[in-house]
């Protein structure tokens, strides 16, 4: 906690706490503990910044490095890291779901659609019968949202019970089988709270959502390209909960709005600057042209510069 040297002072001493020591030596504590947390905080801070930067496809063996690297920061970096969703069958149901942290209890994961824990979970946390009643219609509704807007693909929703409410996840798994020359995969991750109010009549909704897009094509005359990166966007309202607009519809409808602007950012800015940037190395045209009508162009320039200096002379 640091060193005193030998002093004439009485309060000061060399090896003998007292009060004026016992200060210092506090200090300096809680300067170490403010420069190791500071520290602490520096690295976690670094490390989520690259796991934003680097591909979502390779997310599990970049964030496998990195723990490795610091492993002080592996239970934060799992709960803060979005992993892509990974598909499992209902062995009951035959149907198919997603897993994550939300529905995992231990190694065992629960179906959305059957409500038991895959491998078999005893004393597993279930939702109370109140929400697993609106957790099996929310599934039921999502899973015409996703047909209706991806065509395809898993979706999954699970609900767990608050204090003051409730809170859940919609998670939306699409993935390119190579069919149309394109092979990727969008999973988004929807993280809703629903504080409800004490009248019964409104709510106040917290939606979190992560969207993770890569995409790679293999074509003769563009070679291959890989694209991918990842968006997380919040909102936050207060709506009206009623018979005929109930919970459901509320997060339905803001998923649905956080979803199209999460797609209009990556269409208008991330795909539009990429392809400003492909344009910009790549051209149609043979190279040999080019310089052909560069040299055209000098030559006129240089020829309009000599008859114009002509005329004025």
């Amino acid at each position: 906690l640091g060193r005193y040297e030998q002093s004439n002072n009485p309060s000061v001493c060399y090896g003998v706490t007292t009060s004026v020591c016992f200060q210092r030596a506090l200090a300096n504590y809680f300067l170490l503990a403010k420069y190791t947390m500071t520290t602490a905080d520096q690295q976690l801070d670094s490390a989520l910044d690259l796991m934003r930067r680097l591909p979502p496809q390779k997310i599990e063996k970049n964030l496998s490095d990195l723990i490795d690297l610091v492993p002080g920061l592996c239970e934060e970096l799992l709960s803060s890291v979005d992993q892509p969703l990974k598909i499992a069958t209902d062995k009951k149901c035959g149907k198919d779901y997603l897993l994550c942290d939300y529905n995992r209890d231990g190694d065992s994961y629960r179906s959305p659609w059957s409500n038991n824990y895959e491998p078999p979970l005893e004393d597993g946390a279930l939702p109370s019968e109140r929400l697993r009643k609106l957790e099996v219609d929310a599934n039921n509704a999502f899973d015409q949202y996703r047909e209706m807007y991806f065509e395809g693909g898993v979706s999954s929703v699970y609900l767990w019970d608050l204090d003051h409410g409730f809170a859940g996840v919609v998670l939306i798994k699409k993935g390119g089988d190579g069919s149309k020359k394109i092979m990727g995969s969008w999973d988004s991750i929807h993280v809703v709270e629903v504080q409800e109010k004490s009248s019964g009549r409104n709510a106040h909704y917290k939606l979190t959502s992560t969207a993770m897009l890569w995409l790679q094509t293999k074509k003769p005359g563009s070679g291959t390209m890989n694209l991918g990166g990842s968006l997380t966007r919040q909102m936050e309202q207060d709506s009206p909960v009623s018979e005929a607009v109930p919970h459901i519809a509320n997060i339905g409808k803001m998923v649905e709005d956080m979803e199209n602007k999460i797609r209009t950012t990556l269409n208008e800015i991330y795909f539009g600057k990429t392809k400003d940037i492909v344009n910009g190395l790549r051209s149609l045209q043979p190279l040999q042209d080019r310089k052909q009508q560069e040299a055209l162009r000098n030559d006129l320039a240089l020829a309009l510069r000599n008859r114009q200096a002509k005329q004025d002379s």
